[in-house]
């Protein structure tokens, strides 16, 4: 029953983080708005794969960086710079896009490994796990094993997606009223950035 408890929270957890605007959601909504619903599904599930590494190694690495707070730190350092480079990224892709009009679709695989790709920059999960499973194991005093690890990276993964996949509903129903988003949507993630990396720094004080 605590190992059903637990899963259930991390599904939970999970899907609760991901529902403030964030890199990924922001970038399947972008996904679907400008390549359609399938590229933004694609680019879900290979966001949603990396989640799963992300929590698994979250879970393996929990102890160690709870007792090495050194580590943490370098972890948040290292995603104020991705998130820096992605602010660049999206500034000249914002421009490009406003001097080149004509946009090349993308494939579902290239949704899918952008997915991945996008994620796997997102360095954030691997903290925010480390936090609920050394949390949940404290509270239900439970050690977790190899099957406890994999079973609850399968609910960090199952929560991460089934919001990417309401995030993909929603922008799909109002694709009509989504033309400001669709024109400046590189602007706005360009902001987006620049509020995590504020926020990493608060973090990393």
């Amino acid at each position: 029953m605590d190992e059903a408890q637990i899963y259930l929270l991390t599904f939970a957890a999970a899907f609760a983080g991901v529902i403030p605007p964030g890199l990924v959601n922001m970038s399947v909504a972008k996904a679907c708005i400008e390549k359609g619903r399938k590229n933004g599904l694609m680019m879900a599930v290979g966001a949603t794969i990396i989640v799963f590494l992300q929590a698994f190694l979250a879970v393996l690495l929990a102890k160690y960086i709870f007792s090495h707070p050194y580590v943490k730190t370098m972890l948040l350092r290292t995603g104020v710079v991705i998130l820096l480079l992605l602010m660049i990224y999206f500034l000249l892709s914002a421009h490009r896009k406003q001097t080149h009009k004509t946009i090349k679709k993308k494939t579902s695989a290239k949704s899918f490994f952008s997915g991945m790709l996008i994620s796997a920059l997102n360095v954030f999960p691997i903290p925010y796990f480390v936090l609920i499973s050394t949390l949940l194991s404290t509270k239900y005093q439970l050690s977790f094993s190899l099957v406890h690890d994999v079973c609850f990276a399968i609910s960090a993964a199952l929560g991460t997606f089934m919001t990417l996949y309401l995030y993909v509903l929603f922008f799909m129903r109002i694709q009509t009223k989504t033309a400001v988003f669709k024109k400046y949507s590189n602007y706005f993630m360009a902001l987006l950035m620049l509020v995590l990396i504020i926020i990493a720094l608060f973090r990393i004080n």
